[in-house]
């Protein structure tokens, strides 16, 4: 039976998304927007159209967070706040958990250190630092969740300065070939599930496992 895969997240998923859909070939169904998911807030909020627009998914997999850490004025800092960050992203997996979906979380990817120099905003400035900042607040808000980490981070950033184009921040070719396969194999961890669950009863399993941890 075919599986309905839902790609949700930023330029960086709109880069492999293709590849992805590619590789993963005619047992899978590969959704996703068209348009860049942009950052925590914006999806948050695009999730209630996102959402009813797609079949029921089996397997989620996203990732938010390059335009959350920007930097597109010095005085102000990150765009999104690391707190608000974490809170908006743990707001988006519940709702993702409603689906009764498998969820994979990808990590944010690194940019070419030199993007630290730019004076913003157009284009914003972003430090690698910031970004590993947020990653681990992220990891470690959502360490106790049933769900999985794709970490795309820790693969890209040895080779960060080989695998991103002129930008500083969206891959290369050779870039878009390893996070497409990064993403392939997580997806097919979960090879053959599929999402029976009604959205109500995907919810009253997320009621029960809250209970559970407090």
């Amino acid at each position: 039976m075919m599986q309905n895969v839902l790609l949700l997240g930023d330029s960086i998923r709109l880069f492999y998304r293709d590849k992805v859909k590619e590789k993963l070939g005619s047992d899978y169904k590969v959704m996703s927007p068209e348009e860049n998911c942009r950052f925590s807030y914006y999806a948050l909020n695009s999730l209630r159209f996102w959402l009813p627009k797609f079949e029921t998914p089996d397997i989620i997999h996203w990732n938010i967070g390059l335009w959350d850490s920007a930097i597109l004025y010095p005085e102000d800092g990150c765009f999104v706040s690391k707190n608000e960050y974490v809170e908006n992203m743990k707001k988006i997996l519940r709702e993702l958990k409603k689906t009764g979906a498998k969820v994979i979380f990808a990590t944010t990817t690194p940019v070419k250190d030199e993007k630290q120099f730019l004076p913003g905003p157009m284009p914003p400035r972003h430090q690698n630092e910031d970004i590993i900042e947020y990653n681990a607040a992220v990891l470690e808000a959502f360490k106790d969740e049933n769900i999985d980490i794709n970490d795309l981070h820790t693969l890209f950033y040895p080779k960060r300065e080989e695998y991103l184009s002129d930008d500083m921040i969206h891959p290369n070719e050779d870039g878009v070939e390893l996070l497409s396969e990064a993403v392939v194999n997580a997806i097919k961890k979960h090879s053959g599930f599929i999402n029976n669950k009604t959205k109500k009863e995907a919810i009253a399993d997320i009621e029960k496992s809250e209970k559970t941890i407090q």
